[in-house]
């Protein structure tokens, strides 16, 4: 969740800089007012730590990152979803057994 917070955060920035080279317009400081408000440069700060965050786990998982991952079942819905699969298997076997009689 914070590798995807963090890509957000970076992907901002992008589109800002973007702004200012094309248009000529700074969009946070436009928000803000100006460039040093205090709410300017807290969201300068954060997009520059959600691009370091994100730099860091490129360098630690040797060139990639996932910005989202699914979230892996826990060890509670396991054990639901194999009663669940033998109840199954019991009633086929069943309704077999009631084809063949």
């Amino acid at each position: 969740m914070i590798t995807f917070i963090a890509f957000l955060l970076t992907m901002a920035g992008c589109i800002n800089w973007l702004m200012i080279g094309l248009l000529q317009y700074d969009f946070v400081a436009g928000m803000f007012g100006y460039q040093a408000s205090i709410f300017s440069r807290l969201c300068y700060i954060l997009v520059g730590v959600g691009a370091g965050y994100l730099l860091i786990r490129i360098i630690v998982n040797k060139g990639s990152v996932k910005i989202y991952e699914k979230k892996k079942k826990t060890r509670l819905e396991q054990p639901q979803q194999l009663i669940e699969s033998k109840q199954t298997k019991e009633s086929n076997l069943f309704d077999e057994h009631l084809k063949n009689n």
